[in-house]
């Protein structure tokens, strides 16, 4: 994504949020280095089930190695002419690629300040790229910082009609090993999102 301006000051609880987003985008649009494995080991969790998430996937990453992680992503996302799961909204909500929930997303992305950047080819409706927009949308990567409001209206149009159904896949995928952890974390993370928003609405 393009970045328009520095992120500007958000709450500590909005940056952990945009934090973890951060953090999914980067598992899930390239394989991780040594470096990211052994920051995914080095995390801390607690009692709730997000927290339980983040220990289970740092109890994994500590023995992950990065030839093989990449294996798995291979497995997962690319394959021999497609991977084991298809990560996008099109795909999901109609089941073939490049459909409505894409022009949609990228009427809302301009009105939202936001643009994919020249060098990456992928669909913007991955879900890598959603997640790191839910991301810069809470700190304001792309202009200002998104009210609640607009966060709600961006996440429930875009991400919580299928992004939690794509991260239990992710779990269940006979290919996950670490991604298996990583899809318990998103599907955490969507449970929390997806129910902070409806008790707004409330």
């Amino acid at each position: 994504m393009n970045v328009a301006s520095p992120i500007l000051d958000v709450s500590q609880e909005d940056r952990l949020r945009a934090d973890l987003y951060n953090y999914l985008g980067l598992m899930l649009s390239a394989p991780p280095d040594q470096m990211l494995l052994e920051q995914t080991a080095a995390l801390k969790g607690d009692e709730t089930l997000l927290g339980e998430a983040i220990q289970g996937l740092a109890r994994v990453a500590k023995v992950s190695k990065p030839k093989t992680v990449q294996t798995e992503f291979n497995a997962l996302f690319i394959g021999l002419g497609r991977g084991e799961l298809l990560p996008y909204a099109s795909y999901y909500l109609t089941g073939f690629l490049n459909e409505k929930p894409l022009a949609n997303l990228r009427d809302m992305m301009a009105a939202f300040g936001m643009a994919r950047a020249p060098d990456n080819f992928e669909p913007e409706d991955n879900i890598a790229s959603l997640m790191e927009m839910m991301a810069g949308m809470i700190v304001g990567r792309f202009g200002s910082v998104a009210s609640v409001e607009r966060q709600k209206q961006f996440f429930n149009s875009h991400v919580g009609t299928w992004a939690v159904h794509y991260f239990t896949d992710l779990q269940a995928a006979k290919s996950s090993v670490l991604y298996a952890s990583v899809g318990a974390v998103g599907s955490a993370l969507m449970d929390i999102e997806r129910e902070a928003f409806r008790m707004m609405a409330s």
